[in-house]
């Protein structure tokens, strides 16, 4: 316990020569949650009282705390090495002060990490992440259960109305249209392929390999009336045959794998009719070197939230698309939209505590309290970003392009 102590005396010696935070540390290790008040206790900045509390609970917590990075705070935390009190934007900043002071300031290199990525592993990872449950979901989405960035046309909408205008901005710029045949890779719980068939007209196929939206899908499905129009299926999109005049992609590709991106273009454009439209929703690196976060967040996400996960740079993404045979026709950074989708997610997350631990173990709530907050600093502090990509099979005429983007804003056919 005494060599303990004087590892953290020095670790406080050093980082308060290089930032001033809110932070307070106290160390119990006893059986009792509540700590005594002659407790060793440890202040990292000048203030009378601490904006965040961190309580040692387990010595396995010291390297991280010596040594810190995102990955390694947030992995004492989740395993309950450490309990962490405070607003969590206060928490966030105090751990992105924490990492930046430890290692000098300085922007360090990002890592490029790629997986082997086939259908067994991709199914795995899906699974991991989105079969949480449904009801843990329900909790912190919007009634249709919408989980991926909205759109905030004027920044005042609530996240259900932000979230049907990201749908409609989307199939307005494919261009949807009465009868045609619409693929959404990555339905998620249907609400895309539902809004296309019920105010566009669409005749759809939302494929999924999540086992809980599948079967809660269908159950929207059929309680809508759209049996006849949406079809919902537990399938790969390898396995997917065409064709399909438009193709919608929602916060899907990050789960391909930078080498495979080429290859998943590709099988866009061979499910494409000839004349058919593609949209490409994703989260990208804000490195051109397709790199993670920095200061390890991309490395807790990868162990804790999204097995697998690869960002590229939009450099990347237009790049390996028109290695796949498809041209881009418009490009649309929505980085701000989900900025706030995000801090709207926490702040919903942290409103329903309680019923959330009634759902899932503390862990599985402490990795997604990590997870939705560090994720809207990363949008915020362009750690990371969102584009829309339009696109079309490469080597069409030009006759066949847009003039403008008018078509995008000049309303929804049905829209309402």
């Amino acid at each position: 316990m005494v060599s303990m102590e004087k590892a953290l005396d020095s670790w406080v010696a050093v980082l308060r020569e290089r930032v001033n935070l809110p932070l307070q540390v106290r160390w119990h290790t006893g059986p009792s949650p509540e700590v005594p008040a002659d407790a060793p206790t440890w202040r990292l900045g000048h203030f009378d009282h601490p904006a965040v509390d961190v309580v040692v609970r387990d010595g396995a917590a010291l390297p991280a705390l010596l040594s810190p990075t995102l990955d390694g705070l947030g992995a004492a935390y989740v395993e309950g090495r450490i309990d962490v009190h405070g607003r969590i934007d206060d928490i966030l900043a105090v751990a992105h002060g924490m990492a930046r002071a430890a290692s000098g300031g300085g922007a360090l290199a990002r890592l490029v990490q790629t997986f082997t990525h086939n259908r067994r592993s991709d199914q795995q990872a899906i699974q991991y992440h989105y079969d949480v449950s449904n009801a843990f979901y329900q909790e912190w989405l919007d009634p249709a259960m919408v989980y991926s960035c909205a759109y905030f046309e004027h920044g005042d909408e609530t996240l259900a109305e932000a979230q049907r205008k990201k749908i409609d901005h989307i199939l307005t710029k494919v261009q949807l249209r009465p009868g045609q045949r619409l693929l959404d890779i990555g339905c998620g719980w249907g609400a895309l392929v539902m809004r296309a068939a019920q105010r566009f007209g669409a005749r759809c196929v939302g494929i999924t390999l999540s086992q809980n939206q599948y079967e809660l899908a269908n159950e929207r499905v059929r309680a809508a009336g759209l049996q006849d129009q949406v079809e919902i299926r537990l399938q790969d999109y390898r396995d997917v045959t065409g064709p399909f005049d438009r193709i919608t992609s929602v916060g899907m590709f990050e789960h391909v794998g930078l080498k495979h991106l080429t290859d998943y273009f590709r099988i866009i454009h061979d499910l494409l009719a000839p004349d058919g439209w593609c949209l490409n929703h994703g989260i990208t690196s804000t490195d051109p070197h397709d790199g993670e976060t920095r200061h390890g967040g991309g490395r807790f996400i990868d162990q804790y939230v999204f097995p697998q996960g690869e960002l590229p740079h939009i450099a990347t993404v237009l790049k390996t698309m028109q290695q796949g045979g498809l041209e881009a026709i418009d490009i649309e950074s929505l980085r701000r939209h989900y900025a706030l989708t995000l801090r709207q997610w926490s702040e919903r997350f942290e409103a329903r505590t309680e019923a959330l631990k009634a759902l899932v173990s503390e862990k599985t709530w402490r990795i997604w309290r990590v997870y939705l907050a560090g994720s809207a600093w990363a949008f915020e502090h362009d750690e990371i970003s969102l584009f829309q990509v339009l696109c079309h099979r490469a080597g069409r005429p030009a006759e066949v392009l847009p003039w403008s983007r008018r078509w995008m804003y000049a309303g929804t056919p049905g829209s309402g």
